[in-house]
């Protein structure tokens, strides 16, 4: 309407109010008797709303609109007093972390309705943030010890020593901040080494006040005062506190923010972040000193910053490494070298397919949506990574983890349509190929001629063609001929398509007996078509662009089991029988895989010491044993003239437990130079071969492969 009847913010403090608006015609600060304001907008704290007795000073329609500021807070009782009480036309809810970890559904309290989401990301990208200086820096060794979840937590005078506090004060000085003066927070793990802190700066020289919970409203408006002020005299240069400051705050003055707790959750960190990234006249940016102890939920830091919640391994290790390429505008981020190695082993020791990381960020999406999502909602949203879900061993679907999880969910399948689920969900959902999907798309609609069928989707909607050998891969990976090992096993019911014969010969292939069946159940045909088309729209998004005549896709991601399958391998070979390179004799094809990064538990005649001389060479070693006459040498260095094709798939190490992908890179071919030498520690010898890539390895992943 063109006349707003009247308008109620409800935030959590007045100190906001004060100095934004003061007290105007316009607007008005409600102190507990309604008689005392006649402004058009109304600002009040929750807890002076709340007040049954100030409540009543209302009627039930006062108010047009009711903008509840912190609205994830509206699951407590006062809240929700106040909203059971009025009714407005309408309610908005402003919150920077609508996501909560007790389930409460926050969305839902605004009938699921966003008007408008910003992230982080986003916000830098368009200005509304100030730029920030992230340093994640190492923190100090005590003793020859280093603080941590084991003994940091629990010897509390190591937290609070004057070795920590002089280490802390370096940094500070070394790395400064903008403007005439430091106007600071810091963020510590308890109330107890906030307040110890802050005695130790004070003694060093330092204004500084420790705030915590049980501290009143006044007294931390006081606090903030002190520390925004120019002001010679009562002014301060820091403020400790634990976590009263992670929300509900603007201070915009803030121009160092210092964090000496262990990282909670992204939302935590990216709220603590958040207090120093107001805009303010003078300050130019912001500088984020982050000490980095030896705890377990490091990996938060790098998904907190880039806002990539898909959880995916390898991508967050990029980002420790490259997240200067990633970060918008003028912003930076830096790890040293320690600390650096810390995320890394919290990265490679995280389990990003647990149930409860599942169920958390599952319950994010179904409450913002207000529906069980579909599972192209999950990258609509930006929300984890789906392929999260059919990792887990004990799922291997998204159909099992909502018959486990999801109360509302009433479908239930047999025992094979389940297994079947699982199989798409596991092996071809990725859309790391098209040939599978697109038959089981076929598949929906004819029960004959399914591989003629196929050879014209592939032809018309994919721009490909089909070779026999791939064709007899495709027909195998369908009848379940492919596997080896307990493979064949685990998925013997899942058998999609029969031969169909004339006079004793193969003519095509239809569906099988067991699967038409089943796709008359309309359960089962609606879950597996959601299935077929999330896959294809992955396989749209980051396998289409083939690398040259191959079905891979230069720096994507590939298992043992993917490059077997996308090189058109009669059958698959478990990795021990693959042992770091194998020629399959059929399709020529000679897959090398490299770890370029040894453990250091390995034995000495697998210590092989590859390594890229640049982007474009490669020293590889064969296996052990071997000299320039043995035979698998003999086929690298006569690839050419034997028709054998070459590929490379190099991973950074072997502690991603889940994944267990490499990066294609692409053929390469040998350049003839050789060595032979004898492995150390042992009486094997083994063959040193120079190979040149066909296609230079992209910067960034060559980087982040090279780097320790």
């Amino acid at each position: 309407t063109n006349k707003v009847r009247g308008v109620v913010i409800i935030f959590s403090g007045s100190l906001g109010y004060k100095r934004v608006f003061g007290n105007t015609k316009t607007f008005g600060l409600l102190s507990g008797n309604a008689k005392d304001y006649e402004a058009e907008y109304l600002f009040s704290t929750m807890q002076m709303m709340a007040k049954p007795e100030v409540l009543a000073q209302f009627s039930k329609d006062e108010f047009q609109m009711i903008i509840i500021d912190e609205a994830h807070r509206v699951g407590a009782s006062s809240y929700q007093n106040i909203m059971d009480y009025f009714t407005p036309d309408f309610w908005l809810g402003m919150t920077a972390s609508p996501e909560r970890t007790d389930n409460y559904d926050v969305y839902q309290a605004f009938d699921h309705n966003i008007a408008y989401e910003i992230r982080l990301q986003q916000a830098l990208e368009e200005g509304l943030l100030c730029p920030f200086h992230y340093f994640g820096i190492t923190d100090l060794q005590i003793d020859g010890e280093t603080v941590d979840e084991e003994t940091g937590l629990k010897d509390f005078n190591r937290l609070t020593s004057d070795d920590r506090v002089n280490y802390v004060i370096e940094q500070i000085k070394y790395y400064g901040y903008s403007g005439d003066r430091v106007k600071g927070l810091i963020f510590c793990s308890s109330k107890k080494e906030a307040n110890i802190l802050s005695e130790k700066f004070n003694e060093r020289g330092y204004r500084t006040q420790a705030l915590t919970g049980k501290d009143s409203q006044e007294k931390r408006e006081k606090a903030i005062e002190c520390l925004i002020t120019d002001q010679e005299e009562n002014r301060l240069d820091y403020i400790f506190t634990v976590d009263i400051f992670n929300e509900g705050v603007d201070i915009p003055e803030i121009n160092q923010v210092i964090m000496l707790r262990p990282t909670e959750s992204p939302i935590v960190f990216v709220q603590q972040l958040g207090r120093g990234l107001r805009k303010a006249e003078g300050k130019e940016y912001t500088v984020i000193l982050d000490f980095i102890g030896n705890y377990k939920n490091n990996f938060m830091i790098p998904i907190a910053l880039s806002g990539d919640r898909s959880y995916n391994k390898d991508n967050i290790r990029r980002y420790v490494l490259e997240g200067d390429r990633v970060i918008p505008g003028a912003s930076t981020i830096h790890f040293d070298e320690i600390s650096r190695k810390r995320i890394f082993s919290a990265i490679d020791s995280a389990n990003f397919s647990d149930i409860k990381l599942i169920k958390e960020n599952y319950f994010n999406l179904k409450n913002k949506l207000g529906h069980i999502p579909r599972l192209q909602d999950f990258d609509k949203y930006g929300e984890m990574d789906v392929l999260r879900i059919f990792d887990n061993n004990s799922l291997g679907s998204y159909y099992k983890f909502l018959v486990k999880y999801e109360k509302e969910y009433q479908i239930r399948l047999s025992k094979t349509e389940e297994k079947i689920i699982e199989f798409v969900s596991k092996k071809l959902a990725s859309g790391k190929r098209i040939h599978e999907l697109a038959l089981l798309n076929r598949m929906f609609t004819l029960g004959h001629g399914l591989i003629g069928a196929l050879q014209e989707s592939l032809q018309k909607d994919y721009k490909q063609s089909m070779s026999q050998n791939c064709m007899e891969n495709v027909v195998n990976i369908m009848t379940n001929e492919f596997p080896a090992g307990t493979g064949k096993a685990t998925y013997g019911e899942c058998i999609f398509l029969e031969k169909e014969e004339a006079e004793g010969q193969i003519t095509e292939y239809k569906t099988s007996t067991t699967m038409a069946q089943i796709l008359q159940n309309p359960d089962f045909y609606a879950i597996l078509k959601e299935l077929v088309e999330f896959g294809i729209e992955r396989y749209r998004a980051n396998y289409s662009d083939r690398y040259q005549d191959t079905n891979l896709v230069l720096y994507q991601k590939y298992t043992y089991e993917d490059a077997c399958r996308l090189l058109n391998w009669e059958n698959n070979e478990v990795p021990l029988n693959i042992g770091g390179y194998k020629l399959d004799k059929k399709t020529k094809t000679f897959p090398v895989f490299i770890n370029y990064d040894k453990a250091d538990d390995i034995s000495e005649t697998t210590k092989y010491e590859d390594h890229f001389i640049n982007n474009s060479t490669l020293i590889a070693i064969s296996k052990s044993g071997r000299n320039l006459e043995s035979e698998d040498v003999q086929n690298f260095l006569r690839a050419k003239e034997r028709g054998i094709d070459v590929h490379l798939f190099v991973r950074k190490n072997k502690d991603d437990k889940i994944s267990k992908e490499f990066y294609y890179l692409g053929r390469m071919t040998t350049s003839g130079q050789t060595q032979v030498f004898t492995m150390q520690n042992t009486d094997k010898t083994a063959v040193e071969i120079e190979w040149f890539l066909d296609t230079p390895v992209r910067e960034d992943i060559y980087q982040y492969i090279i780097n320790e």
